[in-house]
C-alpha cells in the first residue's frame, strides 16, 4: 500500500493515516474518485479535504485552517453549525427512545413534529409521510399521485411532468423525474412516464422574452399544459416543480408563473408537486417557499433544512384530498422506509424549528435577503459574471466568456475553470460553495441563515478576488 503523506498525524482506530484510510475505502458521492489515487510518477494524489468541526456559518479542516461555509453544508445546515441543543436533543431521545418504526405504530417525535409541519404547510396540507430525504420524498410523492388515481377511477394518469436541468433527487422514479442526460444514461432504462418542459431561465431566454419577465412566466407554464396535451390529460399524474429550481444555478420563477401553473393543473386533474428539498425552511424565507411565490401545491416534498443537517429525515407532505382514499376500509399506502419518522431526527428537527421561531430566523432572511442581493450583485463590475441570480439565501452567479453577447464556456474551457481551477481555488481562499456546470458553469451560494451584512462582505471579497484570477487564466 502506498502511504499518502498527510498535513497531520490523524490516524484512524486501525492506525491508518486518514488520508490513506480515505482513499483506500470511502467511496465519495458524486466524487472523482481519481484524483486521490497516486500518480503514475509515483506521487501521493491530492489530499482529501478533511472536515473536522463547524461553528456558526463556518467549518475547519483537520489543518486547523477556518472556512465560511457558503453552501451549509449542502444547502442544509440552516442554524448554523455546533448548536448544542440540537445534539442534546438527539441524546435526550436516544436514551428514552432510540428507535421505532412507524409501521402501524407511531412515537410522539414523530407525532408531534407530523402536527408541527401541517400547521405550517398552506392549505389542506394536513398528512405527513416521513422519509430519511429528498430524494425518498419525490419517489414516494409519485408513488402517491399513481396509486391516488387508480384509486379514483383514473387509473391511466401515471405520467409526471418536470422541467429541463431539475435535479430531483437518484432513486430510480425520482433520477426519471430529474433532468440532467448526464446523470440518467448509465443507469437506464429508468422508470418510463416522465417528461421534461422548459425551465424558467430568463438569462438564457430568446431577447423578447427577457424583456418582459411575465410574459415569460405565462409561456413557460404553457409549455406544461401543451405537455400535458401532448401525452393526453388522462395519463398524466403529477407536475414536479422546485420553487427556485436548483440545477443550473438558481432559476427563481418569473412573475405568475406559480398562479398560471396552478391554473393549469387544475384545468387538467394533475397534481402539483412543490419538490422544497432545498428550498423550504427559511431559505428562501418562509418555512415552505410556496408561501413566498403564493400557491398552494397538492404535495410538497422536503428534507435537508428540516434538521439543519443534524440528523437525516424528509417528508412527503399530502394534501387531504389525497388522503381521502385511504381513510376507509382496508385501503393503505404500500410503501414505507425503515428509517422514516425516525424518533431522534424528529426530535432533533422539533429542536431545530424551535430556533427557528425563538430567533426569528424567517424575518431575518426576508430583512436580510436584499442585503445579501446587493452585495453579491457588485461582482456584476467583473468582465467574468454574466448574471447574479437567486431569491433569499439562495443564489447562482452565471460566468461567461463575453457579457455582450453572453457567450458561455465550451464543455473544454469549463472543465479546466470548474474543475481545474475554481473549486480548489475557492476552497483556498477560505470559502465553502459550489462551482458547478450542470447547465452553464456556475457559482453557487446558499449559506447559513444565521449570516449578515459583516459574512456578505466576506463572500463577495473571497468570490471576487478568486473570479478576478479566473479571468486573468482564460
Amino acid at each position: 500500500m502506498t502511504t499518502a503523506t498527510t498535513q497531520s498525524d490523524d490516524l484512524t482506530p486501525a492506525g491508518t493515516p486518514r488520508q490513506d484510510a480515505a482513499r483506500d475505502h470511502l467511496w465519495g458521492h458524486f466524487t472523482r474518485q481519481s484524483v486521490y489515487e497516486p500518480t503514475a510518477d509515483g506521487g501521493a494524489g491530492a489530499r482529501l479535504p478533511i472536515i473536522t468541526r463547524g461553528e456558526g456559518a463556518y467549518i475547519y479542516d483537520d489543518a486547523g485552517k477556518k472556512y465560511l461555509d457558503g453552501l451549509s453544508g449542502l444547502f442544509t445546515v440552516q442554524v448554523g453549525h455546533g448548536r448544542e441543543e440540537l445534539a442534546e436533543a438527539a441524546a435526550k431521545q436516544a436514551r428514552e427512545l432510540a428507535f421505532f418504526p412507524i409501521w402501524s405504530y407511531g412515537h410522539r417525535p414523530a407525532i408531534d413534529l407530523a402536527e408541527r409541519l401541517a400547521g405550517y404547510a398552506p392549505g389542506d396540507l394536513n398528512r405527513v409521510f416521513f422519509t430519511t430525504g429528498g430524494g425518498e420524498a419525490v419517489e414516494s410523492a409519485w408513488k402517491l399521485a399513481k396509486h391516488y388515481y387508480k384509486l379514483t377511477g383514473k387509473p391511466t394518469k401515471h405520467k409526471v411532468i418536470s422541467r429541463s436541468i431539475a435535479y430531483h433527487g437518484t432513486p430510480q422514479g425520482a433520477l426519471s423525474i430529474t433532468g440532467l442526460p448526464d446523470l440518467k444514461s448509465m443507469f437506464e432504462p429508468l422508470v418510463p412516464g416522465a417528461f421534461r418542459v422548459p425551465n424558467t431561465n430568463i438569462y438564457r431566454a430568446a431577447p423578447e422574452h427577457r424583456e418582459d419577465p411575465k410574459a415569460f412566466g405565462r409561456w413557460a407554464a404553457d409549455r406544461i399544459a401543451e405537455a400535458i396535451e401532448f401525452e393526453g390529460a388522462d395519463t398524466v399524474a403529477a407536475v414536479f416543480l422546485e420553487p427556485v429550481q436548483n440545477a443550473g444555478g438558481c432559476f427563481p420563477p418569473p412573475p405568475g408563473y406559480f398562479e398560471r401553473v396552478r391554473e393549469i393543473c387544475d384545468e387538467y386533474d394533475v397534481l402539483l408537486v412543490s419538490d422544497e428539498t432545498i428550498c423550504a425552511f427559511g431559505r428562501i424565507g418562509e418555512i415552505f417557499a410556496c408561501k413566498d411565490f403564493g400557491y398552494v401545491p397538492d404535495i410538497i416534498t422536503t428534507a435537508k433544512g428540516l434538521t439543519s443537517g443534524y440528523s437525516p429525515i424528509g417528508a412527503m407532505i399530502a394534501s387531504d384530498r389525497l388522503f381521502e382514499p385511504f381513510r376507509k376500509g382496508t385501503t393503505s399506502f404500500p410503501h414505507g422506509y425503515t428509517f422514516g419518522g425516525h424518533p431522534v431526527s424528529a426530535a432533533v428537527a422539533m429542536a431545530n424549528l424551535d430556533i427557528f421561531e425563538r430567533e426569528g430566523l424567517v424575518q431575518h432572511v426576508h430583512e436580510n435577503a436584499p442585503k445579501f442581493r446587493a452585495t453579491l450583485e457588485k461582482l456584476t463590475d467583473l468582465p467574468i459574471v454574466g448574471d447574479v441570480r437567486g431569491e433569499g439565501y439562495f443564489y447562482g452567479i452565471e460566468l461567461v466568456k463575453d457579457k455582450e453577447t453572453r457567450e458561455t464556456f465550451n464543455d473544454d474551457e469549463a472543465e479546466r475553470m470548474l474543475r481545474g481551477f475554481l473549486s480548489k481555488a475557492l476552497y483556498d481562499a477560505g470559502i465553502y460553495c459550489r462551482a458547478d456546470d450542470r447547465g452553464d458553469p456556475v457559482v453557487q451560494l446558499a449559506p447559513p441563515l444565521i449570516i449578515g451584512q459583516t459574512e456578505f462582505d466576506e463572500i463577495e471579497q473571497k468570490l471576487r478576488g478568486v473570479l478576478t484570477e479566473a479571468w486573468s487564466m482564460i
